[in-house]
Order: C-alpha cells, then sequence, then structure tokens
C-alpha cells in the first residue's frame, strides 16, 4: 500500500475516532449533572492557577483525572443499564465502585488543589 494513502486511512479513522469521543463528551455534559459540576470545578481551578501563577501541572492531571473517571463511571452505569434495567446486587456494587472512584479522585484533587492554590490565595488574602 501506498504510504500516503495508508496515512490518509490512519487520518480519516482517527478523525471518525475523534468524532465519536467528541460525541460522548457532549452527550456526558448533557445528561449528567455531575459531570458538568466537575468541569466548571475544573474551569474554575485552571483559571485560579493561571491567576494565581501556581504550577498548573498538577491542577491539570487532577482535572483530567476526575473527568476521565467521571465519563468511565457514565459508560459504566449505562452499560449496566443496557444489561441489567432491573435492580440487581451486582449491578449496583459495580455502579458503586464506579462512582467511588469519582469521589476518592475528587476528594484528592481536593487536596492537590488545596496544597498547590493554597499557599498562593492565602498569600494574596493576607497581603503577604
Amino acid at each position: 500500500m501506498n504510504k500516503n494513502v495508508g496515512s490518509a486511512l490512519s487520518a480519516r479513522r482517527w478523525m471518525r475516532s475523534a468524532g465519536y469521543a467528541w460525541a460522548g463528551l457532549q452527550r456526558t455534559y448533557r445528561q449528567e449533572a455531575n459531570f458538568r459540576f466537575e468541569a466548571w470545578a475544573a474551569v474554575t481551578a485552571l483559571g485560579l492557577t493561571l491567576w494565581l501563577d501556581a504550577p498548573l501541572t498538577p491542577i491539570l492531571l487532577v482535572c483530567a483525572l476526575v473527568l476521565s473517571l467521571e465519563l468511565v463511571n457514565s459508560a459504566v452505569e449505562a452499560a449496566i443499564d443496557l444489561l441489567s434495567p432491573g435492580p440487581h446486587p451486582l449491578a449496583a456494587a459495580a455502579k458503586d465502585a464506579a462512582a467511588g472512584a469519582v469521589y476518592v479522585a475528587a476528594f484528592f484533587a481536593l487536596l492537590v488543589g488545596l496544597n498547590v492554590l493554597g499557599p498562593p490565595l492565602w498569600a494574596l488574602v493576607s497581603g503577604r
């Protein structure tokens, strides 16, 4: 196969995959209140980080972690609802575990945020 043809196919395949990913992000944003809250919390944290000239990398990483896990949680819930429309203890266990993963990430994201943003914010508020 011609190298240029292979590259064009790969680019088309990547664009199609990116379209599916974007659709998933949009659907989750529209349907999941927690994802909307976490997305806006991430925007706020990133804005505050830039405003305070604080280290960006840890904030970016924890925002990406929380949002990614919320997307996975939404996917797990949708798949379980499809496979087990009625109540089932294993369905509940899977949903609870996925939600727990988001909770753990959000808790530690809060700790990272306090650690990274707390000192410069305190210095600004206290006039130091």
